[in-house]
């Protein structure tokens, strides 16, 4: 496996990926199918600019997305947003070499912690973010309409 941080000028592979991962775990992410296909490529390309998205690759295959930007309500802090494995490369270490290279990049960037939510039914993922340091920060809410029904919760891992 190899992990590659995608650029501007491959916003159509974010697009393609991103898509695939709201089509397969739609309840996981804020942003739905169908608001994330109507977005124009300067949209894309300019998530590729704001932050850093990387990708696992086994083979030719993308099999992995992760990406992280500053948080805009803590100015000493990013968030890791966006990880997704495909279902066959679960368990297999993707999702952990994953949020290694975005923890990584938090703090080759001078962060003091990396937050992230997470939806409280995802059992799987909230125990990779466990086993990965990331603990509980207290902040509770649910995901954006259509799928305010769902609940999330923050989890913070201390950098310095």
């Amino acid at each position: 496996m190899e992990i590659h941080r995608l650029t501007a000028d491959e916003h159509g592979r974010l697009r393609s990926i991103r898509l695939r991962a709201l089509t397969e775990a739609p309840g996981a992410f804020g942003t739905t199918f169908e608001q994330a296909a109507s977005w124009p490529s300067e949209v894309w390309r300019g998530q590729l600019t704001g932050l850093a998205a990387f990708v696992a690759v086994v083979g030719d295959t993308d099999v992995g997305l992760v990406r992280g930007r500053p948080d805009a309500s803590d100015e000493g802090s990013a968030r890791l947003s966006s990880l997704w494995v495909v279902p066959q490369a679960r368990g297999t270490g993707v999702g952990a070499s994953l949020i290694d290279t975005v923890v990584g990049w938090a703090r080759s960037q001078g962060f003091r912690q990396l937050r992230l939510g997470v939806n409280d039914d995802n059992a799987e993922a909230i125990a990779l973010y466990a086993r990965k340091g990331f603990e509980p920060s207290g902040e509770v809410g649910t995901l954006p309409p259509p799928r305010d029904h769902l609940g999330k919760h923050d989890r913070i891992l201390k950098l310095l």
